[in-house]
């Protein structure tokens, strides 16, 4: 999708944040904000919250972090977060 900004392929509606997360990334990326999604094995087998979400750079003014026990939940977290720092995420 490098290249065509604008055109975003249409998610299933029933498939959840899971599904729309690289996309977020994309969009992330071409606003300038430097972010990864990433799995920690060591607490996956904790059973702790394995999922983190960080961001930095563009129109963040700081850093940010979120965790979750499911991608959906990072996600959601990030999103809520973004959406308070002035991101106006189109997911």
């Amino acid at each position: 999708m490098t290249g065509n900004r604008g055109r975003w392929p249409k998610i299933d509606q029933d498939g959840g944040i899971e599904d729309a997360t690289l996309l977020i990334l994309e969009w992330l990326g071409e606003q300038g904000v430097n972010a990864m999604i990433r799995v920690d094995a060591e607490r996956v087998a904790d059973n702790a919250p394995a999922w983190t979400f960080a961001a930095s750079g563009g129109p963040l003014d700081h850093a940010m972090r979120a965790d979750g026990r499911t991608v959906g939940q990072c996600m959601s977290t990030a999103l809520s977060q973004l959406r308070k720092a002035g991101l106006s995420v189109p997911f």
